[in-house]
C-alpha cells in the first residue's frame, strides 16, 4: 500500500513518514520546493516537490495512493503575511480533499489541533464534544485551523472518508525548527526562562501522536475526531520536571498577566511596523496562556489503542536530541534521575 503525506518534513509529519516506513508502507511526500528532505530520503521515502496550494501538483503527486496524511499547515504564532497562511492551511487543505475525492482514497487523516476546541480558564477538561465557535479563535492560525475544518466537514458530506485527530502539544525528537513548545524547552536549557505565566497545556510523545494517526486509519469511524493526547500539566510543573532533567533550577517568579499582555501588544506593534520580524512576545502566545488547554485523551485511548508513553520519558528524549544536535550554548545533558 502507499500512503500520501503531507508536512512530512515537519514535527509530526516526520514521525508519521518515519513510522509508515517501518510498517512497510510506501510513503510519497509532497514537499515544497526550498524545503530540506534529507531526512526523509534517508528514511527512503519518494519526495514530490510541490505546493498545498496548487491545486494541479497536489492531484499528481496523490495519484495511486490508498490513504493520505494531511499533517501540513502553518503554525506560527505571528506571521507578517496573514494571507500566506490562510492560503495554506485552509485553501491547501480544499485542494487536499478535492484530490482525495477526485482519487477515490479510502482514508484520510486530517491533523486539526486541541486549539479548535474549548478551553477553560479554571483548568476544567475539555474532550471531543467541546466544540468552540469562530470568534473564539485566538490568533490566525487557530482561526485558519477552524475554517479548514469547515472544508472537512464538506468533503465528508461528499462522501470523502476522513478521520480528525487533534493533537495537543507533542514533544519528543527532530524537532528541527523548534515548535514553540520545543524553543520553550531550548530557552529552559540556555538559560532563558527567568520567570512564567500561570497556565497549563497538555503534553504528549510525538511518536505517540504518530502512532494516533495510523491507528486513525486503521480503527477510526469516518466523520469522528480524537484528541491525540496525554498528561495536562501546569507550565509551572513543566519546568520543575526540567529542572529535575537537567540539574537546573526552574523559575520561581510568576508573572502577572496583564502586564505580559500589555508588553506584547507594544511587542507586535513595534514588530509589525518597524522590524517586520518576529516579536519577542508574541500576542497570540500570551492570549492563549489566559486559559488551560487541558484535554482528556481517553476515546482515543479506548477506540483507537494510542499509547500513552509517560511524558517525562518524552520530555528527556527531546532534552537529549536538542543538546546533541547543537540546540544549546553550553553542554547541559539531562542527568539519570528517576522521576516519581
Amino acid at each position: 500500500m502507499k500512503a500520501f503525506v503531507t508536512g512530512a518534513t515537519g514535527f509530526i509529519g516526520y514521525h508519521i513518514a518515519r513510522l509508515l516506513q517501518t510498517k512497510g508502507v510506501e510513503v510519497r511526500a509532497l514537499v515544497r520546493e526550498g524545503s530540506d528532505a534529507s531526512l526523509l530520503q534517508e528514511l527512503d521515502v519518494e519526495v514530490l516537490r510541490g505546493d498545498l496550494r496548487d491545486e494541479e501538483s497536489v492531484s499528481r503527486a496523490m495519484k495511486t495512493c490508498k490513504h493520505v496524511y494531511h499533517v501540513a499547515a502553518d503554525y506560527r504564532l505571528w506571521v507578517p503575511d496573514v494571507k500566506a497562511m490562510y492560503d495554506s492551511n485552509v485553501q491547501g487543505t480544499r485542494n487536499i480533499l478535492q484530490a482525495a475525492y477526485e482519487n477515490s482514497v479510502e482514508k484520510v487523516v486530517y491533523t486539526s489541533t486541541v486549539g479548535i476546541l474549548t478551553a477553560s480558564r479554571n483548568g476544567k477538561i475539555s474532550d471531543e464534544t467541546c466544540l468552540a465557535s469562530q470568534h473564539e479563535m485566538v490568533g490566525h492560525y487557530k482561526k485558519s485551523k477552524f475554517l479548514a475544518e469547515q472544508e472537512v466537514y464538506s468533503f465528508l458530506n461528499k462522501g470523502v472518508p476522513i478521520v480528525i485527530v487533534n493533537p495537543s502539544t507533542p514533544i519528543g525528537t527532530f524537532d528541527r525548527k523548534p515548535t514553540p513548545t520545543g524553543n520553550i524547552i531550548v530557552d529552559f536549557i540556555n538559560g532563558k526562562i527567568p520567570a512564567y505565566l500561570d497556565t497549563g497545556l497538555n503534553f504528549v510523545d510525538v511518536e505517540d501522536v504518530a502512532a494516533g494517526h495510523l491507528l486513525a486509519a486503521e480503527r477510526g469511524s469516518i466523520g469522528e475526531r480524537y484528541i491525540l493526547g496525554n498528561r495536562n500539566m501546569s507550565l509551572k510543573k513543566f519546568f520543575e520536571l526540567l529542572a529535575i532533567l537537567t540539574n537546573r533550577k526552574p523559575p520561581r517568579i510568576r508573572f502577572p498577566y496583564i502586564p505580559v499582555l500589555v508588553a506584547a501588544y507594544v511587542d507586535e506593534a513595534w514588530a509589525h511596523w518597524a522590524t517586520h520580524k518576529q516579536p519577542t512576545i508574541p500576542l497570540t502566545g500570551v492570549k492563549m496562556a489566559k486559559k488551560y488547554m487541558y484535554f482528556n485523551s481517553a476515546k482515543a485511548v479506548r477506540e483507537l489503542g494510542m499509547p500513552q508513553t509517560p511524558v517525562e520519558y518524552a520530555l528527556e528524549k527531546a532534552l537529549y536530541w536538542f543538546v546533541e544536535n547543537g540546540y544549546v550554548q553550553e553542554t547541559a545533558s539531562p542527568s539519570q534521575k528517576k522521576i516519581a
